[in-house]
């Protein structure tokens, strides 16, 4: 396949139509990244007039702290979870929607609404539906199942709350991608596959899936990017953290020690390897996992 070049005849043109975008990524991105390293660094008081340069004694309280480690426990319990109901429940639908003809347009629009809708409105909306004193699920559980339902006092029914709200604002955004993914798929293929005698199940995993996986290795990615930074609203509407730090995850910790408890250089230092940490996840996705996509 031929590349056509463009040449531009003023040289300074193509830095000239980069540089708003440029200018974008360095206030809003690479600048404040760089205030964060900046600040891991120090100590400061509560208004942030004066700071003494404490080197990495900030990181060092933070590997010897019980309380990071246990966020650092919760967040991969979070993130887990949240990633493969998310990608699962959105492949189901997807699937659903491939096998509609008349309805599909239809079904697809409402999968779309809760795209629409703030991750905060979204914590708020399940923080209703399981509240144990007014919600409707902690009434089903307990007079149909026997469960007595309190995500404010039993951290398992914690964790379960954040997790379902959490994939459920992302489910509409994987859905659109995993239906885009499902419709470049021949039919010819499937239709082949059947009249060999492949029943719906082995035609998933031999023709579907494979050819489904840079659209899953992509959706992987952003997924996990999406519940160590953007979950942040749903956990502050529906826990705050709680019971017992059983859902303060990474990003909400950095909140509460910055914001709320003013101690700026273990709120940066805790940015930093945030950072980091998604990083070397993402360099590990693309590195190993990959090799198992089929382009």
């Amino acid at each position: 396949m031929q590349t056509k070049r463009t040449i531009f005849g003023n040289k300074g043109l193509p830095y000239l139509l980069l540089a708003p975008q440029l200018i974008i990524t360095g206030i809003f991105f690479l600048w404040p990244a760089a205030q964060a390293v900046r600040q891991s660094f120090l100590r400061e008081d509560a208004f942030g007039l004066n700071f003494t340069f404490v080197g990495l004694r900030n990181y060092e309280r933070l590997l010897d702290s019980p309380e990071y480690l246990n966020a650092i426990k919760v967040t991969v319990i979070f993130s887990i979870s949240t990633v493969i109901l998310a990608l699962g429940v959105s492949l189901v639908l997807a699937l659903a929607v491939d096998r509609m003809i008349r309805s599909g347009r239809a079904y697809t629009t409402l999968l779309v609404w809760p795209y629409a809708v703030a991750p905060a409105v979204a914590g708020i909306l399940w923080w209703f539906i399981f509240n144990p004193t007014i919600g409707i699920m902690p009434y089903i559980l307990e007079n149909w199942f026997g469960y007595d339902w309190n995500h404010l006092l039993t951290p398992s029914d914690a964790m379960i709350l954040v997790v379902v709200a959490a994939a459920w604002k992302q489910i509409s955004y994987n859905f659109l991608f995993f239906v885009a993914g499902l419709q470049s798929i021949p039919n010819s293929l499937r239709e082949a596959a059947a009249i060999d005698g492949a029943g719906p199940f082995k035609r998933f995993w031999t023709i579907t899936l494979p050819l489904l996986s840079p659209t899953t290795f992509f959706l992987l990615v952003v997924n996990i990017v999406y519940t160590l930074f953007e979950t942040f609203a749903v956990i502050d509407a529906t826990t705050e953290g709680g019971p017992a730090q059983a859902t303060n995850i990474l990003v909400y910790k950095v909140f509460r020690d910055g914001f709320v408890g003013l101690n700026f250089g273990s709120s940066a230092a805790q940015s930093v390897i945030l950072m980091g940490l998604v990083i070397v996840l993402t360099v590990i996705q693309f590195r190993f996992v990959e090799r198992r996509v089929t382009y």
